[in-house]
């Protein structure tokens, strides 16, 4: 699944607009509206985004052979 598309799915958790996002993390509304259609993000506005919707952020590797995680 997308950045983007969890994103959407938070905010549609925390009953927010992009625009109130936006708000919180002091971005332009084109800003983060031009990084939600080309799905760009870096592992850093990853962490903001979650620190801003009140979530974790952990990313996990796993083994495709061994199901091990990381």
């Amino acid at each position: 699944m997308s950045a983007t598309k969890k994103i959407k799915i938070l905010l549609v958790e925390r009953e927010m607009t992009l625009t109130d996002l936006s708000k919180r993390l002091n971005k332009s509304l084109s800003t983060m509206s031009e990084k939600m259609t080309r799905d760009n993000f870096s592992e850093k506005e990853l962490k903001k985004i979650a620190e801003a919707l009140n979530y974790d952020y952990d990313i996990i590797f796993t083994d495709k052979d061994t199901g091990k995680t990381i």
